[in-house]
């Protein structure tokens, strides 16, 4: 399946958020640029402070004609310095506040995002955004945003200045205006989708790698890794080509800058040429609008070298302006209120129905009951709709129609704590054991957190570890085994105390000897719980109070192991099947 890439903002949604976080902040960004425009009026006078002199000299002043001019020049240095390191701090510093806030309202969509949506768009495109878009934009308020804001007000005042001068040589300057504008409107409709086609090149780029690594056993198992690897050659090779492009693009486009310059500074001095031949201008202010003029050549620089890295943050500035428009869980909100308490433990699925992406429905009217303390396992073949009823229990889906509670309560109200999830795709946090184990229950005390690993058949290897259960696990530290991390996962529900608890196929990937051990560890922590199990090894539904068959998207057999054993129906036959299996092995 192709996975759905997350989406990305607009230019006009981009620059609605931009502007809205510039008006919450309207006193900084106010002083910001203040600080800028007296850098950029410090850096128009030294241009004045000449012209004058050189109209003083033409007149024949003496040397003490030199020092006021010479005065206004240092006194404008000093300033102008200091104006800039304050203006460049003041820059930084409120690009850096408005990019931590993007960070952390990105990562704390990203992780009330629902399930289904991550699962389509793969953990690929998210990291990219959270990782490689948010140095791109760091990059740019660092290194960009000061230099460009500088550029832009020193370009503004030195147009206006050169107007202030005398007219004509202003609109002689102004004749670079729409050459400078005429080479931006052939530059950005085709540098703007580059860059973004750039930005998703890298995420589909970062997808196959994340892919590739997350299932690196699979990959050696089947030698896959020249596939792989070929498809990360190809998507490196799509984002290369890309560059290539857009820097193709870019040197055109800063020849057309030079054209305008040329054409500008061309206008000055020959106007200014006619004036002071005429006798309409003093050659002091020909040299101080040549010279103002001039100036420009290095903001304009600044903007066109920069312009790139502008596009690039743009890019992904609307990447993870996507994200936060994204649509979220709206349970977590409930629970961080407190949520509903339920009236029991009992867990119901009434006439569900539902269907990925509004195709065809991957469950038809489910209904099921798992009464208080009663363990129910759900079997069937694959795509049978088992493991998308079980996320429909837990919370983790919405049915399109029909309801999902506990005591009377929709799932997606219920307070935290109530209802816990286990799939075969367990996570091990990066930490100790202890902690990683805590995450269910920050308040665990030693004693209870190893009354929860002893209680699931893990204490026994956990000691002995390296520190015990202050050995670091997870990426970095020491590795668990597949079953060693089902045991934590099934240690973590022991410490969570749930009403309920969902099932999916947790003991699927231990092995035959390890599958058992974790059929132990899973009816150990569900004792006393509702619970709804998955069952991919049918000796757990052998064990369960009642077992319920599906088939294509709906139920089909529902009672005791013995009761449907004996009916000889669909549940009989996997039975059969799954007992010649364990003889002939």
């Amino acid at each position: 399946m192709t996975a759905q890439l997350l989406p990305v903002a607009g230019a006009r949604e981009s620059r609605a958020w931009l502007a809205a976080e510039l008006r919450s902040r309207a006193g900084s960004a106010a002083f910001t640029l203040v600080a800028g425009l007296l850098a950029a009026g410090a850096a128009i006078v030294p241009a004045y402070a000449l012209g004058l002199l050189v109209d003083r000299i033409r007149a024949g002043g003496d040397a003490a004609a030199i020092l006021p001019p010479a005065v206004a020049i240092v006194a404008a240095a000093v300033v102008g310095g200091a104006a800039t390191g304050v203006s460049g701090y003041l820059i930084s510093r409120l690009g850096s506040r408005i990019l931590a806030d993007l960070r952390e309202r990105t990562v704390e969509t990203a992780l009330r995002l629902p399930a289904l949506v991550l699962d389509r768009a793969g953990r690929g495109d998210l990291l990219a955004r959270v990782s490689a878009d948010i140095t791109a934009i760091e990059k740019a308020v660092s290194d960009v945003l000061p230099g460009m804001i500088s550029a832009l007000l020193l370009a503004a005042l030195s147009l206006a200045a050169m107007l202030g001068i005398d007219w004509r040589l202003g609109l002689a300057g102004a004749v670079a205006v729409p050459l400078y504008v005429v080479a931006l409107r052939w530059y950005l409709p085709r540098a703007a989708p580059s860059y973004a086609a750039e930005r998703v090149a890298i995420a589909a780029r970062s997808q196959l790698f994340v892919e590739g690594m997350q299932g690196i056993r699979t990959v050696h198992t089947y030698h896959l890794e020249d596939r792989h690897l070929a498809g990360i050659e190809d998507a490196s090779a799509r984002a290369r080509d890309i560059s290539v492009r857009v820097f193709a693009l870019y040197t055109r486009f800063v020849g057309r800058i030079n054209r305008a310059e040329l054409a500008g500074l061309a206008s000055v001095l020959v106007v200014g040429f006619l004036l002071v031949r005429h006798g309409a201008g003093t050659v002091g202010e020909v040299s101080a609008a040549a010279l103002l003029f001039h100036r420009l050549f290095n903001p304009v620089i600044i903007l066109m070298v920069t312009f790139d890295k502008a596009q690039d943050a743009g890019a992904s500035l609307a990447r993870l302006v996507g994200v936060l428009g994204m649509d979220t869980e709206r349970r977590d909100a409930g629970q961080r209120d407190g949520g509903t308490p339920p009236d029991g433990r009992e867990l119901v699925l009434e006439d569900v129905t539902f269907g990925y992406d509004g195709g065809d429905p991957v469950l038809r009217g489910v209904s099921l009951t798992v009464r208080p303390g009663e363990l129910v396992a759900l079997v069937g073949a694959t795509g049978a709709g088992k493991t998308t009823a079980a996320s429909i229990a837990a919370g983790i889906l919405r049915p399109a129609e029909g309801a999902a509670t506990v005591g009377g309560v929709p799932v997606s109200g219920l307070p935290a704590r109530t209802i816990a999830i286990v799939s075969q795709e367990t996570h091990v946090f990066t930490g100790t054991l202890a902690d990683d184990l805590r995450l269910a229950r920050p308040e665990a005390s030693a004693d209870e957190v190893a009354a929860a690993l002893d209680r699931v058949g893990a204490l026994a290897w956990a000691s002995q570890l390296p520190d015990g259960l202050d050995t670091v696990v997870g990426d970095g530290g020491h590795q668990l085994t597949a079953a060693q991390a089902q045991q934590l996962a099934l240690a973590r529900v022991v410490l969570l105390d749930p009403r309920v608890v969902v099932l999916d196929e947790a003991t699927a990937e231990a092995g035959s000897a390890g599958a058992r051990d974790l059929e132990q560890a899973a009816a150990a922590a569900l004792e006393g719980r509702t619970a709804l199990v998955v069952a991919h090894r049918l000796t757990q539904a052998a064990a369960a109070d009642r077992v319920i068959v599906m088939d294509r998207g709906a139920i089909v057999e529902n009672g005791t192991h013995d009761d449907l054993v004996t009916a000889g129906g669909r549940y009989a036959q996997l039975w059969a099947a799954w007992s010649a299996r364990g003889s002939a092995a």
